[in-house]
């Protein structure tokens, strides 16, 4: 009888536990959405995600992020999986601490609407962008908890760029873009947000299509990490080559 008990007892604590792990679960992804809309001014959905409390891993499967009304595509990017590696004790400093980061981009699509309106102006690390702002500071605590990326793997497969301005079908260039590479210490989600817009527009011809100045991301990005990315750059062609000359110059300055 007394060996009943603890089963059922074992049975209870279990069903409790699974039952937080899914809210658990719920309520990050809820987090994780509200907070990109937040730095993107975009929404933001994600189709499942599995937080490890011991493993110290986040699993982000079918992240969407979606255009404004007056766009024809519904997505502007799709990323199917994104891998967190993160130090729980760091939370409870008031600090997100993430070892590692993978983030897989499959498909990127710029568009151009029937009123000439491109769906990159939409986003706030754009249209926030200007001599005026200034550019983030390393370590520098803003509104919030901090933030720390100790290494980003970055994968892009494809850019499309769809212009809908001349009516009719759109006209589309599409980009096989294929970047893997990798980043170190990254302090803010701004940052992040503007390495991977530079990064994946930078092997494209989008910037001369769309009349888009790819330098103007370039304020939105730490100077360490803005050194790195110049880096990379170098050596490459057409309009990655520019960027990379102009981010030295700025650099330099």
């Amino acid at each position: 009888m007394k060996m009943n008990k603890w089963m059922y007892l074992l049975i209870g604590v279990l069903a409790v536990l699974l039952a937080l792990s899914a809210v658990k679960d719920n309520m990050i992804k809820f987090s994780v959405e509200k907070v990109v809309q937040g730095v993107t001014g975009l929404k933001l959905s994600i189709s499942g995600m599995e937080v490890g409390i011991f493993s110290g891993i986040i699993d982000i499967k079918g992240l969407k992020l979606h255009n404004p009304r007056g766009f024809k595509d519904r997505l502007m990017l799709d990323m199917p999986e994104i891998y967190v590696h993160y130090d729980l004790p760091a939370f409870f400093r008031g600090k997100i601490h993430f070892k590692d980061m993978k983030i897989n981009m499959k498909e990127f699509i710029v568009e151009k609407n029937s009123r000439a309106q491109l769906n990159l102006d939409s986003l706030k690390v754009v249209s926030d962008s200007g001599a005026e702002k200034a550019k983030p500071e390393e370590g520098k605590k803003g509104p919030g908890m901090r933030l720390q990326i100790d290494t980003l793997e970055l994968k892009v497969g494809k850019v499309i760029y769809k212009d809908y301005s001349q009516g009719g079908a759109p006209s589309v260039n599409e980009f096989d873009v294929d970047i893997n590479e990798k980043y170190e210490n990254i302090t803010d989600l701004q940052s992040l947000v503007s390495l991977i817009l530079m990064k994946s527009l930078a092997k494209t011809t989008i910037s001369k299509l769309a009349d888009f100045e790819l330098d103007r991301l370039t304020s939105g990005i730490s100077d360490n990490l803005l050194s790195q990315v110049s880096g990379k750059l170098f050596g490459s062609s057409g309009a990655g080559k520019m960027l990379g000359e102009a981010v030295e110059k700025m650099m330099g300055q």
